[in-house]
């Protein structure tokens, strides 16, 4: 789980992962058991520095096992730097020492069953496993009160690597090499710790300064596990781009994160991702058929030793996919390698700030509609899929989803019903689980159709007229800090259809519709990428 907001009109922090609230597109099935039990996954945990010593006296937290203890003791809370469904992110300050760091709180009454608990369990023991590892963010402390769990991280105002990349406004192939070994340096870190991140991209790596030397940090450890040696996992997590073959197969290991890494190396090197599409289900077919382009620009201008380490970590096998120390011994990635000064073609930037700011746009336009979601709303489908999961199984199928929103008084068409399952059914087996329900029922139902969507318009159309300006847009998007104004007009070129240098409503809601480059649906708790908490 990362720490800070990028984009959130906050010049002091980047990315708080307070995981999405708005279902772009990232599966998560419940957590496989027997697979989360080392180290002691049960057991209370480290308690976190100046833990109240009279233990005994004090009550012990549902979800740390650990004596409860008030944040607010040591740290004073702040502004909010992001918001998600479950957590809310505020900088905050050591007391004592004046110290900043960013304190993203966890609503203890959204944590609806033991799997929800348990991850955030994991994270925090994943977080104290990695400890002092310098290219991961620091958690200071974890602590738990009636309401909330509450983790002090590490404060990274930097800003995302792939900003500070497009604005330097010149970039190389060396470049590319020294970003791409510290990404898979802490896969390799991660790996050799028994701890496998599955949620690898660009957005979850930080920059902790803003000088020139800061360290990139890798961030959000929310979807992270720990595994042994011939673990299999069956769940689908990951964000749309960045998913490996093998885990929409249902059948992956720590391999899934060089592949996450290699996607990151191939935008790097292009400016896109390999995969493309214009739905989640899209990108996902095209992940699973495998076809790569490296004939386009620039590939051409492309030296060969990066050709080689891009292609050997993007193996569709995982047997034979390079694992993360082959990747770091790969002439063209070791420092004083292969990798050489030359710049790579102009266009590669502009194709990069392109796809980072169409993200930030939708982003910002689901952070509306999130925030205008009621936690009833949710409870309503919660009700409604356990009213349709007669067996108490924990999935339902077509039939079953059909007769039970029928039952429900929907108005759903066969059609839609059909896509509602096609969209969450990734594995097509026929069924699909409780969470697959809720994000996708939630995605149809309230961001697609009808009033979420026309206030999110209406968010930015501030004098009412019908139509999102140029200054409306670059209003908006500068109070969330995205307020660059090549990347503006790169908006405007994308979504404005009928070139009347405007966006209107139709052309908005074709925006949204289009599958999304960074589809996150079902993480139980929501994080904020580039300043927009999604689901």
């Amino acid at each position: 789980m990362g720490n800070c907001v990028g984009g959130s009109g906050s010049n002091d922090c980047v990315n708080p992962q307070t995981r999405d609230v708005t279902n772009e597109g990232h599966h998560q099935v419940k957590a496989d058991k027997g697979q989360q039990g080392y180290p002691d996954q049960h057991g209370p945990h480290p308690a976190a520095s100046g833990a109240t010593k009279s233990a005994s006296k004090v009550p012990t937290g549902s979800v740390l096992n650990r004596p409860m203890e008030n944040v607010r003791n040591r740290y004073n809370l702040g502004k909010e730097l992001g918001r998600g469904q479950f957590g809310v992110t505020h900088l905050c300050t050591d007391k004592s020492t004046g110290a900043l760091f960013a304190c993203k709180s966890i609503a203890k009454r959204k944590l609806a069953n033991k799997d929800d608990i348990e991850d955030v369990r994991r994270e925090v023991q994943i977080m104290h496993h990695l400890a002092g590892q310098p290219n991961v963010v620091e958690m200071k402390g974890a602590f738990e009160d009636k309401q909330s769990v509450h983790l002090v991280m590490e404060l990274c105002g930097g800003g995302e690597l792939f900003d500070r990349i497009i604005a330097r406004g010149h970039y190389t192939e060396k470049a590319a090499a020294a970003a791409c070994r510290t990404i898979v340096e802490v896969v390799h870190t991660c790996h050799s710790l028994g701890v496998m991140h599955r949620d690898l991209k660009p957005e979850n790596f930080l920059l902790l300064n803003k000088s020139e030397e800061s360290p990139l940090k890798a961030t959000d450890f929310g979807l992270s596990v720990f595994f042994k040696q011939g673990d299999v996992f069956k769940d689908i997590v990951g964000s749309a781009y960045y998913v490996a073959p093998e885990v929409l197969r249902r059948s992956y290991g720590p391999e899934t994160d060089v592949w996450s890494a290699g996607v990151i190396l191939y935008i790097l090197l292009s400016g896109v991702p390999p995969f493309w599409a214009d739905t989640e289900q899209g990108i996902f077919d095209a992940i699973l058929k495998g076809h790569i382009d490296y004939t386009s620009d620039p590939w051409p201008s492309i030296s060969q030793g990066a050709l080689d380490l891009v292609k050997k970590m993007l193996k569709q096998d995982p047997r034979e996919r390079l694992t993360a120390q082959q990747v770091l011994s790969h002439p063209w990635i070791r420092v004083d390698g292969e990798a050489s000064d030359k710049p790579i073609d102009g266009a590669v930037l502009g194709r990069m700030k392109q796809f980072r700011a169409m993200n930030k746009l939708k982003k910002l336009a689901l952070k509306v509609i999130a925030e205008s979601m009621s936690e009833e709303e949710i409870m309503g489908l919660k009700q409604m899929f356990k009213s349709m999961d007669t067996d108490n199984s924990g999935t339902i199928t077509f039939e079953e989803l059909k007769i039970g929103l029928a039952k429900q008084g929907s108005n759903l068409a066969e059609h839609e019903v059909r896509q509602l399952m096609d969209a969450a059914d990734v594995d097509g087996n026929g069924t699909i689980d409780y969470l697959e329900f809720i994000t996708a029922t939630m995605h149809m139902n309230k961001m697609e159709k009808g009033d979420h969507l026309y206030s999110a318009f209406q968010y930015f159309d501030k004098d009412g007229s019908g139509y999102i300006t140029m200054e409306e847009l670059e209003e908006a998007l500068t109070k969330h800090g995205m307020g660059d104004p090549q990347a503006i007009k790169e908006i405007l070129a994308e979504v404005d259809t009928d070139h009347d240098g405007r966006i209107n409503y139709e052309e908005f809601v074709a925006m949204m519709c289009k599958g999304s480059p960074d589809a996150d649906a079902n993480r139980r708790r929501g994080k904020v990428v580039g300043g927009a908490p999604l689901h």
